[in-house]
């Protein structure tokens, strides 16, 4: 995507929503990422995962936080002007991820601020959730993320 096209900073304003997903959730790939990251019987075997109070094949935490990365990053990461994130203030995982669920949501701007410290850089908090096919919240999380800023030194803060 060339650079103009790009959202900046100023594209970010509060209140800004991203919708996220939807994302089918397949057993193969709860059992293939908890091999690999987390494997905690609930995660790799159905039944296990019926036995424990996850109530069936339950996708890792971290296997819904990288579902939902995927999800923000196919809605809007890769047409951002994205500096990184310094980090995470919180995730919350709500209910389990099921084998068989279909997930989406969105992200929401929640405030937005030009960085002191870094200059033609932005800080905007963004607040995420996640709910399956029920309308069921699954993932809640919040984070700021650095956004270049277009016009340094013309943005409202």
């Amino acid at each position: 995507m060339p650079k103009d096209d790009l959202l900046h900073f100023e594209d970010m304003p509060p209140g800004k929503v991203f919708p996220l997903g939807p994302k089918n959730v397949t057993a193969d790939e709860i059992i293939a990422f908890a091999m690999e990251y987390d494997p905690q019987p609930m995660h790799l075997d159905a039944e296990a995962g019926k036995e424990s109070i996850l109530g069936g094949l339950a996708a890792s935490g971290w296997h819904s936080c990288s579902m939902m990365m995927r999800m923000m990053t196919d809605a809007y990461l890769l047409r951002t002007a994205a500096e990184g994130a310094p980090g995470i203030d919180y995730v919350k995982w709500k209910k389990p991820v099921l084998a068989g669920d279909v997930l989406s949501g969105e992200t929401r701007v929640l405030d937005s601020r030009e960085s002191q410290s870094r200059p033609g850089i932005g800080i905007v908090s963004l607040r995420h959730e996640l709910r399956n096919q029920n309308g069921e919240t699954v993932l809640e999380s919040e984070n700021p993320v650095m956004i270049r800023l277009r016009n340094p030194g013309s943005a409202s803060s």
